[in-house]
């Protein structure tokens, strides 16, 4: 079966075609990577994926959205060499997720005035927090936090990671120039997409010509938006051809932004009970307006895949498809329709073991409900984990990796 055959990805080879997605863990208080995190991540390299990513790395503190997230940064770097190492012991890849969040942060900024975005102006999320207002990049911005993604890059190889994956979706900074719903520029950063387009694949080409000769890069874009003025899925397949003209060697392929259309992004509505769960009382108030802003949406298999067919038709470079895989059935029909490898999320939090199921035929459908509840689980003492199993570990989750 071409699911558990190998697949290479730039200078890595990877085992199957199975990789874990980039799902935010919690397990990292204090900024500080934590034993939980170690134990998260190893057990789904055991449980047999080819490559685990480790969410949300933010490339500066100022691109970190919650103070409880990890920054990239030298202070870091000998927890997460115990992290990878543990996912290498059990043959799997190690993937870190750089990303900086640019407006799209509960955090006050320490290095402007504002939080940066491609356009200044009113800042959605900002009303969360008492950040009413955005800050437009310059020149000297864009050339600084260029540098920041590189250096988080050259630290992930130093911790071992096999692979970075440069978050360009879901309405984090890169995905902010994407976006004509953010991106309001007048230079040659703004405009139409290829304008628009112009610094991701600016950064992209400096971490490939950083560290693209040792590990594996990737990128994570929303194929669609999906919602109204924002890029749908004809300008996500734009948006991959230009990643692939810039040197990218796997897209992977998520759709939605954080704000206006999170249920794009997991395929389905949110439960009430989500908001129970978190302790920040911003992110709650943000969890209540977005289920008044949205359309109720009931969870379908493969519910990214027609957008995710228009980049397929557009590109050849490899493409991890993301969206609604519940079943063996379902990864045959990807893998089928010319996908080269799938992203899995909330059934491996449910299952961790579950590709090794698959493979034995132990299981051919996953048990997860996708009920959506494990998003807010990240807030609770023992970090991400599915509310039909045990939870995470506080005590941990409270303990430094490398300690």
């Amino acid at each position: 079966m071409r699911a558990f055959t190998p697949l290479r990805v730039g200078p890595l080879m990877l085992r199957n075609r199975f990789i874990k997605s980039a799902t935010n863990e919690g397990c990292a208080r204090g900024g500080i990577p934590s034993k939980r995190l170690v134990q998260f991540h190893e057990a789904i390299a055991a449980g047999g994926v080819a490559m685990t990513t480790v969410a949300y790395c933010a490339v500066a503190r100022d691109g970190r959205t919650f103070a409880d997230q990890i920054t990239l940064d030298a202070a870091s770097v000998p927890h997460l060499k115990v992290l990878t190492a543990a996912v290498h012991r059990h043959g799997a890849a190690a993937m870190a997720q750089l990303t900086h969040g640019g407006c799209f942060t509960f955090l006050p900024p320490q290095d402007t005035r504002r939080p940066l975005s491609a356009s200044g102006g009113f800042n959605k999320v900002g009303i969360m927090s008492g950040q009413w207002l955005r800050q437009r990049m310059s020149a000297a911005d864009m050339e600084r936090i260029g540098g920041e993604f590189v250096r988080a890059a050259q630290l992930a190889r130093e911790a071992g990671f096999d692979a970075v994956e440069i978050h360009m979706g879901h309405g984090y900074l890169l995905s902010q120039f994407l976006s004509p719903l953010y991106n309001r520029r007048r230079d040659e950063y703004g405009g139409d997409l290829e304008r628009r387009s112009r610094f991701p694949a600016l950064v992209l080409r400096r971490v490939l010509d950083a560290v693209g000769g040792q590990l594996a890069v990737a990128c994570k874009i929303s194929v669609t938006e999906g919602c109204r003025g924002g890029n749908t899925a004809a300008d996500g397949a734009a948006i991959a051809r230009v990643l692939e003209r810039a040197g990218a060697q796997l897209l992977v392929l998520s759709g939605g932004l954080n704000i206006e259309s999170i249920t794009t992004m997991f395929g389905s509505s949110f439960p009430k009970e989500n908001r129970t769960h978190v302790g920040n009382p911003i992110v709650a108030a943000a969890m209540f307006l977005q289920q008044l802003t949205e359309p109720k949406r009931e969870f379908r298999e493969l519910y990214q895949l027609e957008h995710s067919r228009q980049a397929r038709a557009a590109t050849r470079l490899p493409l991890a498809y993301l969206g609604g895989v519940k079943s063996l059935a379902n990864v045959e029909q990807v893998l089928a329709e010319g996908f080269d490898a799938v992203a899995l999320g909330r059934v491996l939090i449910h299952q961790a073991d579950l590709v090794n199921a698959f493979a034995s035929g132990a299981v051919r459908e996953s048990g997860c409900t996708s009920c959506n509840r494990c998003v807010a689980m990240m807030y609770t003492p023992g970090g991400t984990s599915c509310v039909l199993g045990q939870p995470g570990d506080a005590a941990l989750n409270s303990a430094p990796a490398a300690s």
